[in-house]
Protein backbone atom coordinates (compact mmCIF):
# COMPACT_ATOMS: atom_id res chain seq x y z
CA UNK A 1 0.00 0.00 0.00
CA UNK A 2 2.82 2.69 0.31
CA UNK A 3 4.44 1.57 -2.48
CA UNK A 4 1.79 2.34 -4.22
CA UNK A 5 1.68 5.80 -2.62
CA UNK A 6 5.35 6.36 -3.27
CA UNK A 7 5.12 5.22 -7.49
CA UNK A 8 1.79 7.82 -7.40
CA UNK A 9 4.59 10.65 -5.75
CA UNK A 10 6.91 9.88 -8.37
CA UNK A 11 5.06 9.87 -10.87
CA UNK A 12 3.11 13.29 -10.23
CA UNK A 13 6.72 14.33 -9.11
CA UNK A 14 8.09 13.38 -12.96
CA UNK A 15 5.02 15.20 -14.95
CA UNK A 16 5.12 18.07 -13.34
CA UNK A 17 9.38 18.73 -12.89
CA UNK A 18 9.63 19.91 -16.18
CA UNK A 19 7.36 22.62 -15.98
CA UNK A 20 8.33 23.84 -12.93
CA UNK A 21 11.93 23.93 -13.15
CA UNK A 22 12.37 24.78 -16.76
CA UNK A 23 10.37 27.96 -17.15
CA UNK A 24 12.73 31.04 -16.93
CA UNK A 25 12.00 34.74 -15.50
CA UNK A 26 13.62 37.10 -17.04
CA UNK A 27 14.23 40.52 -15.19
CA UNK A 28 14.39 43.04 -18.06
CA UNK A 29 17.47 45.08 -17.62
CA UNK A 30 18.73 42.78 -15.26
CA UNK A 31 20.36 44.62 -12.54
CA UNK A 32 19.52 48.03 -14.39
CA UNK A 33 15.71 47.19 -14.58
CA UNK A 34 13.34 49.15 -16.39
CA UNK A 35 14.83 52.57 -17.01
CA UNK A 36 15.48 55.54 -19.22
CA UNK A 37 19.07 55.23 -21.14
CA UNK A 38 19.10 51.73 -21.77
CA UNK A 39 19.43 49.49 -24.62
CA UNK A 40 16.96 47.43 -24.48
CA UNK A 41 17.19 45.81 -27.47
CA UNK A 42 20.93 44.84 -26.69
CA UNK A 43 19.88 43.29 -23.15
CA UNK A 44 17.08 40.99 -25.40
CA UNK A 45 19.59 40.22 -28.39
CA UNK A 46 20.82 36.79 -26.86
CA UNK A 47 18.06 35.51 -25.22
CA UNK A 48 15.40 33.04 -26.08
CA UNK A 49 11.93 33.81 -25.03
CA UNK A 50 9.67 30.85 -24.49
CA UNK A 51 6.18 30.13 -24.20
CA UNK A 52 5.79 30.21 -19.94
CA UNK A 53 8.66 32.28 -19.52
CA UNK A 54 8.01 35.40 -17.28
CA UNK A 55 9.23 38.96 -17.94
CA UNK A 56 9.75 41.38 -14.48
CA UNK A 57 9.73 45.21 -15.06
CA UNK A 58 11.47 46.37 -12.06
CA UNK A 59 11.54 49.73 -11.63
CA UNK A 60 10.39 53.13 -9.31
CA UNK A 61 6.64 53.30 -9.43
CA UNK A 62 4.82 55.64 -9.77
CA UNK A 63 8.49 57.47 -12.23
CA UNK A 64 7.67 54.65 -14.70
CA UNK A 65 5.14 52.28 -15.85
CA UNK A 66 5.07 49.37 -18.35
CA UNK A 67 2.50 49.13 -21.59
CA UNK A 68 1.76 46.19 -24.21
CA UNK A 69 1.45 48.23 -27.33
CA UNK A 70 1.37 46.87 -31.30
CA UNK A 71 4.52 47.48 -33.18
CA UNK A 72 3.02 51.26 -34.29
CA UNK A 73 2.94 51.36 -31.21
CA UNK A 74 6.24 50.93 -30.05
CA UNK A 75 7.72 52.41 -33.49
CA UNK A 76 6.22 56.00 -32.51
CA UNK A 77 6.14 55.61 -28.61
CA UNK A 78 2.07 55.61 -28.90
CA UNK A 79 0.27 54.33 -25.74
CA UNK A 80 -3.02 52.30 -26.22
CA UNK A 81 -6.19 54.07 -26.05
CA UNK A 82 -6.76 55.88 -22.31
CA UNK A 83 -9.32 52.62 -21.83
CA UNK A 84 -6.56 50.50 -21.15
CA UNK A 85 -4.28 50.85 -17.67
CA UNK A 86 -0.89 50.19 -18.05
CA UNK A 87 1.42 48.33 -15.52
CA UNK A 88 2.15 50.63 -12.28
CA UNK A 89 3.23 48.20 -9.47
CA UNK A 90 7.12 48.86 -10.09
CA UNK A 91 7.63 45.08 -9.71
CA UNK A 92 5.56 44.19 -12.86
CA UNK A 93 5.32 40.31 -14.00
CA UNK A 94 4.00 39.15 -17.35
CA UNK A 95 3.47 36.05 -18.00
CA UNK A 96 4.51 34.75 -22.05
CA UNK A 97 1.40 32.21 -22.41
CA UNK A 98 1.35 32.80 -26.23
CA UNK A 99 4.06 32.50 -29.05
CA UNK A 100 4.94 35.90 -31.55
CA UNK A 101 6.03 39.33 -30.77
CA UNK A 102 5.68 41.29 -27.96
CA UNK A 103 6.26 45.13 -27.40
CA UNK A 104 6.04 47.13 -24.68
CA UNK A 105 7.22 50.97 -23.77
CA UNK A 106 6.69 53.50 -20.65
CA UNK A 107 4.24 55.79 -21.49
CA UNK A 108 5.94 58.25 -18.60
CA UNK A 109 6.68 61.54 -20.48
CA UNK A 110 9.13 60.92 -23.33
CA UNK A 111 10.83 57.63 -21.86
CA UNK A 112 9.63 55.24 -24.76
CA UNK A 113 11.82 58.05 -26.71
CA UNK A 114 14.71 57.87 -24.45
CA UNK A 115 14.86 53.86 -24.48
CA UNK A 116 12.55 52.56 -22.57
CA UNK A 117 10.72 49.79 -25.06
CA UNK A 118 11.63 46.70 -25.02
CA UNK A 119 10.73 43.99 -28.59
CA UNK A 120 11.27 40.30 -27.79
CA UNK A 121 9.61 36.92 -30.32
CA UNK A 122 8.19 34.74 -27.57
CA UNK A 123 9.14 31.27 -29.43
CA UNK A 124 6.62 28.66 -29.69
CA UNK A 125 7.92 25.63 -27.80
CA UNK A 126 6.78 26.07 -24.46
CA UNK A 127 9.87 26.16 -21.61
CA UNK A 128 8.39 22.40 -20.54
CA UNK A 129 9.13 20.81 -23.84
CA UNK A 130 12.13 22.50 -23.76
CA UNK A 131 13.38 20.96 -20.69
CA UNK A 132 12.05 17.66 -21.43
CA UNK A 133 14.12 17.60 -25.11
CA UNK A 134 17.25 19.28 -23.66
CA UNK A 135 18.18 18.50 -20.29
CA UNK A 136 20.27 15.50 -20.20
CA UNK A 137 19.91 15.63 -16.54
CA UNK A 138 16.34 15.27 -16.64
CA UNK A 139 15.98 12.19 -18.96
CA UNK A 140 18.71 10.21 -16.67
CA UNK A 141 16.37 11.21 -13.34
CA UNK A 142 13.36 9.52 -15.64
CA UNK A 143 15.59 6.02 -16.11
CA UNK A 144 16.52 5.98 -12.86
CA UNK A 145 13.22 6.73 -11.53
CA UNK A 146 12.02 3.92 -13.96
CA UNK A 147 14.64 1.39 -12.78
CA UNK A 148 13.40 1.64 -9.16
CA UNK A 149 9.33 1.60 -10.18
CA UNK A 150 10.61 -1.94 -12.09
CA UNK A 151 12.52 -3.45 -9.73
CA UNK A 152 9.85 -2.61 -6.74
CA UNK A 153 7.07 -4.19 -8.92
CA UNK A 154 9.44 -6.86 -9.98
CA UNK A 155 10.29 -7.58 -5.85
CA UNK A 156 6.68 -7.50 -4.95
Amino acid sequence: MAWNKFVTLITILVVLLPTIAMAKEFVVGDDSGWKTNFDYEAWAKDKVFRVGDTLVFNYKAPNHNVFKVNGTGFKDCIKPTENEAPLSSGNDKIDLKISGNKWYICSIKDHCHLGMKLFITVSDESSAVRGITLSGSYQAFMAVIMAITAIAALST
